[in-house]
């Protein structure tokens, strides 16, 4: 039972922005991350679109929202929404 704790505490989070919430209990969330170019060291942004599960349907499009790692849910959504952290104005 200890190793299952260690591996529910070591799930990733991510923060990211809703981009679509036209799905039923499912949102599109983009994260973006900044890195540095390895060789010109211009900063790079890059934007990921991972898709969660949101059971009550409460997210919508420009919420900033944590999401986190879990099972796989469908085909291509392995993430859930954590917390709505800002809502959209």
């Amino acid at each position: 039972m200890n190793g299952m704790q260690d591996a529910r505490a070591k799930r990733k989070m991510r923060v990211g922005t809703v981009v679509s919430d036209r799905m039923n209990k499912t949102v599109v969330v983009a994260v973006e991350t900044v890195k540095q170019h390895p060789l010109y060291g211009r900063r790079i942004r890059r934007t990921r679109r991972f898709k969660a599960h949101d059971e009550q349907n409460e997210c919508r499009v420009g919420d900033r929202v944590r999401i986190m790692e879990t099972r796989p849910l469908s085909r291509e959504k392995r993430w859930r929404v954590a917390e709505i952290i800002e809502r959209a104005r």
